[in-house]
């Protein structure tokens, strides 16, 4: 082809070009504008050049930006400006968003929220500001905004519904400030208290209304309960209501009990409420076929069938089926089956209504302590909560020994909660141990005062120190004082000694004890003592000591020298012969047996402590003093413990030595309630033959004694009250012969008496924790007594730090 044709041909393609340009046009426009039409081609995309924030006052600029989806350079996008603007809505910090592309040039605009300065209550007089602010989230210098401030009005109006307001309004206002910040004012209208008027069941067959609005929490507005904070209409306190109906019959034998339906109605008069429980009890259940199955060879399932404590034919109770499992986890981590995963299989026979029972055993799979995290110690080191636990990284896990554990550190006192909690490792067959503490203050410098029915007014000044720097330490330094006791003691124990599980102590004291008005001597006491604690097994100790001491008896109401030069009247008066100082060295043990629950509040176990002292290891005094205290704890019901208690204790001289009285047992006040200091045992009595008029002489103390009393504390209808009741009895006596004495003359007969006589007692204690201290009250009435007895019927104990 020549070049002229190709020149022709390439002229006449533009000119047709040309020619159809204006019609694609028009169809362009009538593509666009039918909505079948096929889409255009994409036109290439606009770019970001610039990007400006205008608007902002706190905010900066580059904070603004760091929100945005897009930046310089960055092509054009409706999803991304979309997007973006949400993104700057959601941090709360803006009221108004807006994004202007201005082709290419993108400007945005915002308006800040403002900032709280005060956040103002008003109204509120039924619930403190205090209780009001705890729960919402609007705080000074926090960002307003008006759903989180919605929000805060409805946590307000249920804080009023739970304290029984259901009319409670709350009205949000505004003040605005200078510099972009506002006042917030919620105004409140607390409303009338919404009582409960009446409790209601329907369907119950078994058990009387009275009998299960005892066992709901939600009680019945009346008068006289002006204390009670469960009168009103709560729906989270219903649904808990529902639980403890459900468990009230399933631990009764209705194993198929359910709560139908719970509906609170408001009164006509819209000022209390109708709570209604619409009951099925179903029929009752007694257990019918008990086993226990295991594939573990190591396991007799004959053995473990023996000690689930559910026995066939008796009344069916849910709670028996975890009672069961945690005795056979127990049983088998003790047999070293530390990963044992106890399946029950529950099967209700209707027909004979019974409940057979099947225990799966199987071995778990096995998880290892990777990590054992300590929280909350802002002051304890770690080493000291650590060297607690019976588990360290690389062991495995065990669900029994970290329960040890949390005991163990709880017995520390030195947290106020204690919470150990696993979560997954690395991976499925590690554990990461958190162990989450509360510290309490462990540390005191007080000066207290009191009165006392027993101790008379009493000075307490004492610095104490359980936890020196963190250490786990106890440092204490006492100076007390009453009006028959006088004391100062220094005490120092290192519970790790030389790094081992040894708690040494060092202990220097001087303690004058007044018995003139009880026994007619002054007792005073001197010295220092050392000792050496250490575990033998989990929950046995033995602690070891020793102790040099002068000890001195000083008679200030007898002409001593004058009584011991007649040997009548000296054989008579026996205090004279024991007047005068004396070095005591001694040595002893005390052995502990600890199988509590809870080391602070225990609610089943027991333990018992066995005490001997030797005296006579050099120094001028010669005898073996033993003692033993048992206490057991049983719950019987929510808060309720009974608990008792088993004292007793004797002391012999030895190599012709007997025993001094500031050596023997002086019982009374609170070792045994209803009596005086020293206000039972051996006494010299003086008795008129002629009119039979009995007058009480000096108390001599015994070189036994015993003790045993039962208690059941229950807290009261106010939270700071706990009471209790209580039976008590027990004997001091056997004075060494030397001692005993009768003489007449004329008319007037001087005897001792020693017949270990059983006194026994009766009585009731309140516990108030007073705004102004701790403070008990003791009543109490005899069963049996003596005419020679220093008797009260009524004490109490008080005392207050400032």
């Amino acid at each position: 082809m020549t070049h002229s044709l190709r020149t022709y041909l390439k002229a006449i393609v533009v000119s047709v070009l040309l020619l159809a340009a204006p019609l694609w046009a028009v169809s362009a426009s009538a593509q666009q504008s039918t909505p079948d039409a096929a889409p255009a081609a994409p036109q290439a995309p606009t770019v970001i050049r610039t990007v400006q924030v205008q608007g902002n006052q706190r905010v900066e600029a580059n904070t603004v930006a760091s929100y945005l989806l897009f930046g310089r350079g960055d092509p054009y996008s409706e999803e991304r400006i979309d997007m973006s603007v949400k993104t700057l809505y959601a941090t709360g910090l803006f009221a108004d968003v807006e994004i202007d592309p201005r082709d290419g040039n993108v400007l945005i605009s915002v308006v800040e929220n403002p900032i709280i300065n005060r956040v103002i209550l008003e109204g509120n007089k039924s619930l403190k500001s205090d209780k009001i602010t705890d729960e919402i989230e609007a705080e000074p210098r926090a960002i307003f905004t008006r759903s989180k401030v919605q929000e805060d009005v409805q946590r307000i109006i249920e804080l009023y519904r739970q304290s029984g307001r259901f009319a409670a309004n709350v009205v949000p206002k505004v003040v605005q400030q200078p510099q972009n910040r506002i006042d917030l004012i919620f105004e409140i209208t607390e409303g009338p208290v919404t009582g409960v008027k009446r409790i209601n069941f329907i369907g119950n067959n078994e058990y009387s209304d009275r009998k299960l609005r005892g066992e709901v929490v939600t009680e019945e507005s009346i008068w006289y309960k002006f204390f009670s904070s469960n009168d009103n209409y709560d729906p989270g306190r219903l649904e808990f209501d529902r639980e403890q109906l459900r468990k009230f019959y399933t631990d009764r034998g209705f194993a198929d009990f359910r709560v139908v339906s719970a509906v609170a109605e408001l009164t006509p008069d819209q000022e209390d409420f109708y709570i209604t429980f619409t009951l099925d009890e179903g029929e009752e259940y007694r257990w019918g076929d008990i086993k226990v199955k295991t594939e573990l060879e190591s396991l007799d399932q004959d053995l473990l069938r023996r000690l689930v404590p559910i026995r066939e034919g008796e009344l069916y109770r849910a709670s028996d089926v975890e009672s069961a499992i945690d005795t056979l986890t127990f049983a088998a981590g003790t047999s070293g089956f530390a990963f044992v995963d106890i399946q029950p299989e529950i099967k209700r026979n209707r027909d004979t209504k019974t409940v057979d029972l099947v225990f799966n055993m199987v071995e778990g799979p096995r998880v290892y302590i990777e990590r054992i995290d300590i929280i909350g110690n802002t002051t304890t080191l770690d080493y000291v909560i650590r060297r607690e636990m019976e588990l360290v990284e690389g062991d495995a896990f065990n669900r029994i020994l970290l329960d040890r554990s949390r005991n163990r550190v709880r017995a520390l006192r030195f947290f106020e909660e204690v919470e150990i909690t696993e979560t997954q490792g690395t991976s499925a067959d590690r554990a990461i141990v958190e162990v989450n503490v509360t510290e309490q203050p462990t540390g005191e410098v007080s000066f207290s005062a009191g009165f006392s029915s027993a101790d008379q007014f009493l000075v307490d000044l004492s610095i104490t120190q359980r936890n020196l720097r963190g250490r786990g330490q106890l440092m204490r330094f006492v100076i007390r004082a009453s009006s028959n006791r006088r004391e100062i003691d220094l005490r120092f124990t290192e519970p790790r000694f030389l790094g081992r599980n040894l708690a040494a102590g060092i202990e220097l004291f001087d303690v004058t004890i007044d018995f003139l008005d009880e026994a007619g001597f002054r007792q005073s006491r001197t010295g220092g003592q050392i000792s050496l604690g250490f575990p033998l097994t989990e929950n046995t100790s033995l602690t070891a000591r020793y102790s040099l001491r002068t000890e001195g008896v000083d008679v200030p109401g007898l002409n001593c020298a004058a009584i011991l030069a007649d040997p009548v009247a000296g054989a008579q008066n026996n205090l004279c012969l024991q007047e005068g100082d004396r070095l005591s060295s001694i040595g002893g043990f005390t052995f502990g047996w600890d199988r509590r629950n809870d080391p602070i509040t225990p609610t089943r176990g027991f333990d018992v402590r066995f005490s001997q002292d030797f005296a006579g290891i050099g120094g001028d005094v010669q005898y073996l003093r033993s003692d033993v205290q048992a206490n057991f704890y049983r719950g019987l019901l929510k808060n309720v413990v009974a608990s008792g208690k088993l004292y007793g204790g004797y002391i012999e001289g030895w190599g012709g030595d007997p025993v001094n009285v500031n050596d023997r047992f002086f019982k009374g006040s609170f070792d045994f309630r209803g009596y005086e200091n020293a206000g039972i045992g051996p006494r010299v009595l003086q008795t008129n033959e002629l009119t039979g008029e009995v007058r009480r002489g000096q108390a001599l103390g015994g070189n036994a004694y015993g003790l045993a009393a039962l208690e059941v504390s229950f807290p009261l209808f106010v939270p700071s009250l706990l009471g209790s009741v209580f039976a008590e009895a027990g004997t001091v006596g056997l004075l060494d012969d030397q001692f005993k004495f009768e003489t007449v003359d004329g008319n007037l007969r001087t005897e001792t008496i020693d017949d270990l006589s059983i006194r026994a007692m009766l009585g009731a204690s309140v516990f108030w924790e007073s705004p102004f201290g701790p403070i008990r009250f003791d009543f109490t009435k005899p069963l049996k007594q003596y005419e020679y007895d220093e008797r009260t019927s009524f004490q109490f104990t008080t005392r207050t730090r400032f």
